[in-house]
């Protein structure tokens, strides 16, 4: 299978993802924000980072880029696309998602690792996952704070598009559990279809036993097995 990584100036975790893919027996493609073509593609990763220095919004800058019309028909298309921290922001100033994120409540940046819940297999991603589970990854973000309209946000609920939540260690979506204020503890998305993934967390930094923890290597399993 073969999976692109999409880089623009300032991405900083291309190539954590792309060592995580091949690791997994993926061939991997970086793909350069001026590049206009990805049919080749089976999937897409849109990395963690600072694109264009995060100037203006988180993403805002991003989203202009030649590859996001790419990206764009590539995800109409229904083939996987998943954004990972700036890659979901990025996804979701392009309206490849809906909602927006702002700074976090704390106003600070925060970088830990966070417990999160399962909402749904529906997606490409988290298939090989159960609804419920608990897992943790790390966050690293300042503006992590996704935010959606009260209409929005029912929408999201109704289509099973709230991929994961924030949580406490007992598994519950309490404000102590939340790191950034998300609303509803929200801490991924995806789009009515499901093949459009954006989350906050980082499963790539948290999918080698030699890091102390493997719990988002499913996330990119499941991905590379759909062709299996």
């Amino acid at each position: 299978m073969r999976f692109g990584v999409v880089v623009f100036p300032g991405s900083n975790c291309d190539r954590d993802c792309g060592e995580v893919l091949t690791l997994l027996g993926a061939e991997v493609e970086y793909v350069w924000h001026r590049e206009s073509d990805v049919s080749g593609l089976d999937g897409l990763v849109i990395p963690g980072g600072f694109s264009y220095g995060d100037y203006l919004r988180c993403g805002a800058v991003a989203k202009i880029s030649p590859v996001m019309d790419a990206v764009r028909t590539f995800a109409a298309q229904g083939r996987p696309v998943i954004g990972i921290c700036n890659g979901f922001q990025i996804l979701l100033e392009s309206g490849l998602l809906p909602g927006a994120m702002l700074r976090n409540t704390s106003l600070t940046f925060q970088c830990k690792t966070v417990d999160l819940r399962v909402e749904t297999t529906r997606t490409p991603f988290t298939r090989e996952l159960a609804v419920g589970q608990l897992i943790r990854l790390p966050i690293a973000n300042a503006e992590g704070n996704y935010t959606i309209d009260a209409d929005g946000l029912l929408s999201l609920e109704d289509n099973d598009q709230v991929i994961l939540r924030y949580v406490d260690a007992s598994g519950e979506a309490t404000e102590q559990g939340n790191p950034n204020g998300s609303v509803g503890n929200i801490a991924g998305i995806s789009n009515i279809r499901g093949n459009v993934v954006g989350m906050m967390p980082h499963p790539e930094r948290a999918s080698e036993a030699i890091l102390g923890n493997t719990d988002g290597r499913a996330f990119f399993e499941a991905a590379l097995n759909l062709a299996s």
